[in-house]
């Protein structure tokens, strides 16, 4: 794989496409090979689960592969491939309302897995941040979440999440306002405690 890639190393994104398209068995994944690690922290911020998250790339990638032939061109490949994780995302999230729990231990408060010491206080602190924005942003419905995660999360632009999500600019906009609104008092003791 290492040869291939380095062969097919100047090979553009909307080439690698086409030659998959045409029938070339290896540029489909030097393509995804290329992207993959941004794709996998697409799906990993918005789906907020590891094993979700693999299932819909997995899921993304099946249908890029199977739907190559429908790139128009009309955006980057990369642009392509982002907004089809982001819809394999929201789809397997509409799909799963029902949200898996985990069983309280009996006694937690002499439960070792909870029990914190010394130097692991700042991991916890960082770690219960963490969760506390993942319950927050479970809460919200999932296209608000989406847009925050692609423009607060991932870096793009208010048009760039936009054609990633198949929407005009201002809904991405008001989308964001709107979760935003929705995060402040669930996350306001975050801002409490420095």
């Amino acid at each position: 794989m290492t040869s291939l890639l380095h062969e097919l190393a100047d090979v553009t994104d909307a080439d690698l496409l086409a030659r998959h398209v045409a029938g070339d068995e290896q540029a489909f994944e030097v393509l995804f090979t290329r992207h993959r690690d941004r794709l996998w922290a697409v799906a990993l911020r918005t789906m907020r689960n590891p094993d979700e998250a693999a299932d819909a790339l997995q899921e993304a990638m099946i249908s890029a592969f199977r739907r190559a032939d429908s790139f128009r061109g009309q955006a980057a490949v990369t642009t392509w491939l982002h907004r089809i994780v982001v819809n394999a995302c929201l789809d397997r999230m509409r799909r799963n309302k029902v949200r898996a729990t985990q069983p309280m231990p009996d006694n937690p408060d002499h439960d070792p897995t909870l029990a914190v010491a010394g130097d692991l206080q700042e991991e916890f602190s960082d770690k219960e941040t963490a969760a506390d924005v993942a319950r927050a942003l479970a809460s919200i419905n999932a296209d608000q979440r989406a847009a925050l995660v692609l423009v607060d999360m991932q870096g793009y632009s208010v048009d760039e999440a936009a054609a990633l999500l198949g929407c005009a600019p201002g809904t991405v906009k008001s989308r964001c306002s709107r979760g935003r609104a929705r995060l402040a008092p669930l996350l306001a003791h975050l801002r409490e405690d420095g």
